[in-house]
């Protein structure tokens, strides 16, 4: 039997093969495995049955750490690598699983973050910050189909709140290149009306990012972001809510131009403000909601203070999802989206309408069984299908319980309003001229088996294998625009998850990817590790809680066939109560000053201590 069908008879199987064994209540325990995630399928579901790859961060793993910046938080779950050229700020990637950044969506409560100005349709993960974000889940895998994703999966963040009817925070830290973060909040609720807003305003003045800028200047950045969050109870079933953010940043960077207009001293601006409303209705049987949202973005590029691009675009999304309970054993969600793209300084624009649905079912204890499917029909190539579907069983231990998973999904890519419109304009030449660009097809399946005990220590292990036919990339040879791939590019691997509870104070955990990554051509994609682990240590005591992170990557590959030695970084934190309101932090990233390369020629921070304080009220 092929790989991709064993995953889809365990998924398809479960409920029959599952019927035949004894139905034994499940034991319940109050540990991790019982909490909620809502990332697969749009509506809570607790983690213990979910049949597909969920990684969760936590409001307490986000403070143990102390990143600033999302990606860096991100990138210590299984599966990711995020690479940035010199620096915060500038042109990063965020991959999971070795697929593109631009393949993954990422929603901040609610509201996608993507750049429709941007070469391919995907967030500007440089300029997103951990600051005042709760909870973060990731779906990872092609099983993103109820939101349009692709193969890279979907990120789903959360910003904080606060139980009480008034509370918030005041922090402040400043670190090595003259790094000044200062971070606020204010949130709370009541029996009908619940609020948040947080603020984020940051400031460094980097250091050198290309490795042959002879001025060796430093390049700075600036990000300054509000968020907003008010909902309110009209009834016990009825609510309402808005969401508004806005994000401004200012980067430094180098390399820019061509010819005799090149230069090493370079600056790029990006606002981004996102609009959402939704209404949500639920009872017993059923839940909705119905969301519209909005959001504008304008970026634009300096080279030795002259303008030399700018761009501006919209995005707009209205969505109505919805649950309804069959029976005590199965449920049915289903909804539909439209969505505008728009960049309105070339004035193009492009629509995109989809309708889903999924089956959900325990057909006997311990079984849980999905399926569904989605129709997509985009302006620019027609109509498409996705589906997926997925299944695990749980076999109650004396100790815990294992549980066998299965999934198998497609998805697609359509090409980006600016692909498009670079092989249409006067700048694109044959071959890429001639190629109609259409959409890439995805597909992935994969299968695991995790064992939780008692305690909430757990161990994962999880095969992938997704597929891109079709993928479309830039004519680097000729530079005459976008191709297609008539091939097929790969990405397959294994994931090793684990955490154990020594004590109630001790934790350690760990994860290891082994990630074979082919093109077309049989070559291994570009900047994309082969093998990446993340190793660390953490201790929560009653007034001191600290945190020790390794990271591993190796065997990674970079154009012109250049090798990317492979590096060990260790980053440390800590955090001291002065009191039960007044607490003191501090943390060094790459602790041993590692001399590291994430892409070829361009620089990274050395070691970088930083200090602060956090007031609660």
């Amino acid at each position: 039997m092929k790989p991709h069908s064993l995953a889809m008879a365990i998924a398809l199987s479960v409920g029959a093969q599952c019927a035949q064994a004894n139905s034994e209540s499940q034991q319940s325990s109050q540990n991790s495995i019982e909490r909620l995630t809502i990332v697969s399928s749009r509506f809570a579901t607790p983690i213990r049955e979910l049949t597909t790859s969920v990684s969760i961060v936590t409001e307490e793993d986000i403070k143990a750490r102390g990143y600033v910046n999302l990606a860096d938080v991100l990138e210590v779950q299984p599966s990711i690598n995020a690479n940035n050229s010199g620096g915060l700020g500038t042109a990063s990637a965020l991959r999971i699983r070795g697929e593109e950044g631009f393949r993954t969506q990422i929603r901040i409560d609610g509201v996608e973050v993507s750049d429709p100005t941007g070469v391919q349709i995907g967030p500007q993960v440089g300029q997103l910050q951990s600051a005042n974000v709760g909870r973060v889940e990731i779906l990872r895998g092609t099983q993103g189909f109820a939101y349009g994703a692709d193969a890279g999966g979907v990120i789903n963040v959360q910003s904080r709140s606060y139980s009480e009817t008034l509370a918030g925070s005041l922090a402040t830290e400043y670190g090595r290149f003259d790094t000044v973060n200062v971070v606020g909040d204010i949130g709370g609720q009541t029996d009908k009306f619940d609020y948040y807003l947080g603020v984020s305003d940051f400031k460094t003045n980097g250091f050198n990012s290309r490795e042959n800028d002879e001025t060796q200047d430093n390049d700075g950045f600036d990000n300054t972001t509000a968020h907003l969050r008010v909902g309110y109870a009209l009834s016990d079933n009825f609510t309402f809510g808005l969401v508004g953010r806005t994000n401004r940043g200012e980067t430094e960077f180098d390399s820019c131009g061509f010819g005799a207009t090149a230069s090493n001293d370079c600056q790029s601006t990006f606002d981004q403000d996102n609009l959402r409303l939704h209404a949500n209705y639920a009872t017993e049987q059923s839940e909705h909601e119905l969301a519209f949202s909005k959001t504008f973005v304008s970026r634009d590029f300096f080279n030795q203070n002259a303008l030399t691009f700018f761009t501006e675009g919209t995005l707009e999304r209205l969505e109505y999802v919805a649950k309804s309970k069959l029976d005590e054993r199965s449920n049915l969600i289903y909804g539909f989206d439209w969505k505008q793209e728009s960049i309105t300084t070339t004035d193009t624009s492009r629509n995109n309408r989809g309708y889903h649905f999924e089956y959900q079912a325990e057909p006997v204890d311990n079984a849980f069984l999905t399926a569904g499917a989605r129709l997509d029909d985009n302006d620019d190539f027609g109509t498409h299908v996705s589906y997926r579907v997925s299944g695990a069983y749980i076999v109650p231990v004396e100790q815990g319980e294992f549980k066998v998973r299965g999934a198998f999904g497609t998805g697609f890519r359509a090409p980006s309003l600016s692909e498009l419109d670079f092989n249409r304009g006067p700048f694109a030449f044959p071959p890429a001229v001639n190629v109609e660009l259409t959409e890439e097809n995805s597909q992935g399946y994969e299968v695991g088996v995790h064992y939780t005990d008692n305690t909430g220590s757990s161990l994962e292990v999880v095969y992938f294998d997704q597929q891109i036919e079709d993928a479309i990339f830039f004519d680097l040879a000729n530079f005459s625009g976008y191709l297609q791939d008539e091939g097929i590019t790969d990405s397959q691997g294994v994931e090793l998850i684990g955490n154990w509870l020594v004590t109630e104070s001790v934790s350690l955990y760990g994860n290891f990817t082994y990630n074979k990554t082919t093109q077309a051509d049989g070559s291994q994609r570009l900047r994309r590790p082969a093998r990446l682990a993340n190793m660390g240590m953490r201790f929560l005591g009653e007034t001191l809680t600290y945190n020790v992170n390794v990271r591993y990557v190796s065997e990674t590959q970079d154009i012109a066939n250049q090798q990317i030695d492979d590096f060990v970084v260790i980053d440390i934190s800590a955090r001291y109560a002065l009191s039960e309101k007044i607490e003191i932090y501090a943390r060094v990233e790459n602790l041993f000053d590692e001399g590291y390369r994430e892409i070829a020629g361009f620089n990274t921070a050395g070691a970088a201590p930083h200090l602060g304080v956090r007031i609660q009220f």
